[in-house]
């Protein structure tokens, strides 16, 4: 199984905040996630940096983001390719993206066939916007509310700089002791549960999502008010509190959750 992502315009907050460790984490670990859904295991790892011009310390903290998210998965960082493009990109910004390899037996992978009527949908917590929602975000946040990543926001709790910057969460090591227990998994990305959920049904099966029955983390109620977005758009755009979802049989379900 292979996967190619980027972590988009997340890049632009950490460049406004100087942080650029972070991101490299968050690729990795969207991309185990895009992985996972199939049932594989992760591999290997390559990246791809382009920039206007290099700037060591950047690049550094960029690939050690990147090499942490890989020894947390036991994968290897086999490569990358670095590339200086002034004509292409502002002076001081960069893009992000990787490659990454995996493998899952054929017997075992994750194709949604297995998924029936009467099946459980199980969420799990995302760790705020992962790397999804940036563009509308950001308008929010520094355009319209004037506000810097360094500002604090009770709401929140913490900077807009941390609240932003949060690290797209990986789910392999809550799923992987189970995967044999799961007949579907959706990794909700761009698009919001809707746009990912329906994916990883069969033809003819629908699912029902009782929203309001979890917490909604104060970053997405945040933007949601400050913003004016209607519910609808908050759907579509953002995860909501769930970065993943599981598809499992009822008898299967507490392992399911114990595992997590």
């Amino acid at each position: 199984v292979m996967s190619t992502d980027g972590v988009g315009t997340k890049v632009l907050v950490a460049i406004r905040a100087g942080r650029h460790d972070t991101v490299g984490e968050d690729l990795v670990n969207h991309c185990v996630n895009d992985l996972l859904v199939h049932g594989a295991r992760p591999l290997a790892f390559l990246d791809y940096i382009a920039t206007a011009a290099m700037d060591v310390g950047t690049v550094a903290a960029l690939v050690e983001g990147v090499a942490r998210g890989c020894r947390a998965h036991d994968m290897t960082l086999v490569g990358g390719e670095t590339a200086q493009l002034p004509d292409l990109y502002h002076p001081g910004h960069y893009d992000l993206a990787g490659t990454i390899v995996g493998v899952v037996a054929e017997d075992a992978a994750l194709h949604g066939d297995r998924v029936a009527p009467g099946d459980v949908l199980v969420g799990y917590a995302s760790s705020g916007l992962h790397t999804n929602g940036y563009t509308l975000a950001r308008r929010i946040v520094f355009d319209e509310l004037g506000l810097e990543v360094h500002s604090r926001v009770p709401e929140l709790g913490t900077t807009v700089g941390e609240a932003l910057l949060a690290v797209h969460r990986s789910y392999r090591a809550a799923l992987a002791p189970v995967l044999d227990r799961v007949h579907a998994l959706a990794h909700i990305t761009g698009g919001g549960i809707p746009g990912n959920l329906s994916r990883s049904l069969p033809d003819g099966l629908a699912a029902h999502v009782r929203f309001g029955t979890w917490p909604v983390p104060p970053v997405f109620r945040f933007l949601a008010e400050a913003g004016r977005v209607p519910a609808d758009e908050m759907d579509r755009v953002f995860n909501m509190g769930i970065g993943m979802i599981a598809v499992a049989g009822a008898e299967g379900v507490p392992a399911v959750r114990a595992a997590a």
